[in-house]
């Protein structure tokens, strides 16, 4: 089960319609950002229920729909809107904790939002 995040939001999406994943190519890097972007631009128009639709079978076996509405809401919410995102790191797997070996795409975005000017928020494709 999520629970509330503190000073880093951590949202690993897991993207099932995610662009093809990063390796070593800046068009496919770019396209994995634009994804997760586009992701996370459902999360912040608290459209939770179409972000979880969108996420790959792997995090949706793990969190039901509206355990992951009840979580997003219960973590963004205070935030209020977002104000800035940027991408801070960018990073390629094949193994990541907790997750079957496979092919991972980690970005961590830089994320300013009304009420909260620091956080962190990390998308796993």
């Amino acid at each position: 089960m999520i629970h509330k995040i503190s000073i880093t939001i951590i949202i690993i999406a897991l993207i099932l319609s995610a662009a093809p994943l990063i390796a070593g190519s800046p068009e496919k890097e770019k396209a994995a950002v634009i994804s997760a972007e586009k992701w996370l631009t459902l999360v912040d128009e608290e459209r939770y229920s179409e972000s979880w639709t969108e996420a790959a079978e792997y995090f949706k076996n793990a969190v039901t729909q509206e355990q992951w509405k009840q979580a997003a809401q219960g973590a963004r919410k205070p935030l209020g809107k977002v104000v800035t995102r940027k991408v801070k790191t960018k990073s390629y797997r094949t193994s990541l904790p907790g997750a079957p070996d496979g092919e991972y795409v980690v970005i961590q975005f830089d994320t300013s939002f009304v009420n909260k000017k620091a956080a962190v928020e990390t998308v796993t494709l």
